[in-house]
């Protein structure tokens, strides 16, 4: 209650946090819960004007916000404000004095100039989906297309025995598919005839490419007829590409796996996200590129306000929310902010790199590599599997470390985006607990690796390297360098004794041997010199 009441009262705040619910997806604020509590004070009474004076307040500090306040009681007789804010689905919410925020995760953060003309392209394909067609009436719906869908909703173990019990004509509506007597645009997208489908300004036409170690194009496949919906677009490019039976066989114990250039799992999930998550107000292809050594899917469009190449992992905002519920239901994509996380476990368990999600100017492309980076991991990763029944985020973990043998803190956070080491030791789960996984070092500092008794236990045959060497070791490298070479910069030491050895240990390694008059620094920063002490305490082995 302080932000509204009395001399602490902060309108402007509540005003921004407004601001930004409304650019989203609009949302619930409670006023009158301490941020510790989950109900207010039982003896909390809230004066029966103030959500009057709430609603007057807002209106005018911000421009394109509605909210609706009202005055609840909870369970132990508290009261409290619910304060609904409504989304501004065509136009933008901004405060009076002309600054625009939008919520990500818990917090409000300020739009910056290039987000904000993103949020006017994004604000017509939010509402999209549901706007009705008014030049196509229900019965230019594909019969069979209905009878399909109708049927798979009633076979999914996704939707509720309610929901299966309505009509067919209650099931278009519950799905927004149509509205009064015309179709909605996604009603036209998931059921309508051919015909029709083809005059939606951007219904969406797929293409693969494939290349050859020149660069030239030896196969191209388009749908591009308008005659399947997202559903049947989806299965057509799993089956009618004949690469993506192609692969190899790799040593497993006694057995061979077969191990696909690029998992059916992994290729429907980020094709679905392409269908999913695309503006369906804006012109372009979706393009499968297939190279030698890659695969590369390019959706039109940026991601959504709040979506960056380095949270797409862990924050997901639906562009086209009942688009993704039919999805859902229908089992052609995992729950919310899952999908990635599926992808990641399933190249990581067969040795492969990570996707890598690039931002262009005009779209967003995904690029997944063919090579497996050690074959060995596949086995180790299936045996230690086996005997400890991994979550999704342990196996993501594991294979992270076993792949670059060692990670530090610094390298996790880079990775998965895991804002701090509280972050970490939550996706790690219990690989420490059960000493799979052991550290060194504090915070930043801190070093994961596989216990080396787990490793011998699975027979694991990877290669060595220094980047788990131990700092007296690394100290004794580096002092033997600097014999040699006086007067370098942390990146040409780096280079002669191990790329591998994270630069920050290095970097620890010589301030300590500063410390210990081992050691001097010319310069600051990047241009930091380092050179073996006159009359130094420790002796080189030449010297002993």
């Amino acid at each position: 209650m302080k932000i509204i009441t009395g001399k602490t009262a902060n309108w402007d705040e509540l005003a921004k946090d407004c601001v930004g619910f409304a650019n989203v997806r609009g949302g619930i604020i409670n006023i009158g819960i301490e941020d510790s509590a989950d109900v207010p004070d039982a003896n909390q009474r809230i004066p029966e004007d103030l959500p009057a004076r709430i609603q007057k307040r807002i209106s005018e500090l911000t421009v394109n916000v509605g909210v609706v306040p009202e005055i609840e009681k909870s369970a132990n007789g508290g009261e409290y404000i619910r304060l609904k804010v409504l989304h501004s689905s065509s136009t933008i919410a901004s405060t009076t004095d002309g600054k625009y925020y939008y919520r990500s995760s818990d917090t409000t953060v300020p739009l910056l100039p290039d987000e904000l003309s993103r949020l006017f392209t994004d604000k017509p394909s939010f509402v999209w989906e549901t706007r009705q067609v008014k030049s196509v009436p229900k019965s230019d719906i594909d019969t069979q297309k209905l009878e399909d869908f109708v049927s798979s909703i009633k076979k999914s173990e996704r939707v509720s025995s309610f929901i299966k019990a309505k009509t067919t004509e209650e099931l278009l509506e519950h799905y927004l598919m149509s509205d009064g007597d015309y179709l909605t645009n996604l009603g036209v997208l998931w059921v309508g005839k051919r015909t029709v489908r083809a005059k939606l300004s951007y219904s969406p036409v797929i293409q693969f490419l494939k290349y050859d170690e020149n660069g030239t194009r030896i196969n191209r496949i388009l749908w591009d007829d308008y005659s399947r919906n997202p559903a049947e677009l989806l299965e057509a490019v799993w089956t009618q590409i004949p690469d993506w039976k192609e692969g190899v066989e790799v040593s497993d114990g006694l057995f061979r796996k077969f191990v696909p250039n690029y998992e059916e799992d992994v290729i429907r999930e980020i094709l679905t996200n392409a269908l999913v998550h695309r503006p369906y107000t804006t012109r372009g292809d979706i393009f499968i590129n297939l190279y030698p050594d890659r695969l590369e899917i390019c959706n039109p469009g940026l991601l959504p306000i709040g979506v960056t190449p380095q949270n797409i992992l862990h924050k997901s905002v639906r562009r086209n929310e009942k688009l993704a519920q039919i999805f859902y239901d229908l089992m052609l994509m995992e729950r919310e902010g899952s999908g990635y996380d599926k992808v990641y476990e399933i190249l990581l368990s067969n040795g492969k790199q990570i996707p890598e999600t690039i931002m262009e100017e005009d779209s967003v492309k995904i690029v997944i590599r063919k090579r497996i980076a050690k074959p060995e991991i596949i086995s180790f990763l299936n045996r230690v599997n086996d005997e400890y029944h991994l979550n999704q985020k342990e196996t993501i973990c594991l294979g992270l470390i076993i792949q670059q043998n060692s990670l530090s803190a610094v390298e996790f956070s880079r990775l998965l985006e895991l804002p701090d080491e509280q972050k970490i030791r939550s996706w790690l789960g219990r690989l420490q607990e059960l000493k799979i996984v052991l550290s060194r070092g504090q915070t930043k500092g801190t070093n994961y690796f596989i216990n080396p008794k787990i490793l011998q236990a699975t027979k694991f045959k990877g290669s060595t390297n220094l980047k788990r060497i131990e700092s007296h070791r690394l100290k004794e490298l580096i002092y033997q360098d600097l014999l040699i070479y006086p007067n370098s910069a942390i990146s040409a030491t780096q280079e002669r004794i191990g790329k591998e050895i994270p630069r920050i240990r290095i970097f620890r390694c010589l301030e300590q041997m500063v410390k210990d008059n081992q050691v001097t620094r010319k310069g600051e920063r990047k241009w930091s010199r380092y050179f073996i002490t006159q009359n130094s305490n420790k002796k080189s082995d030449q010297e002993l």
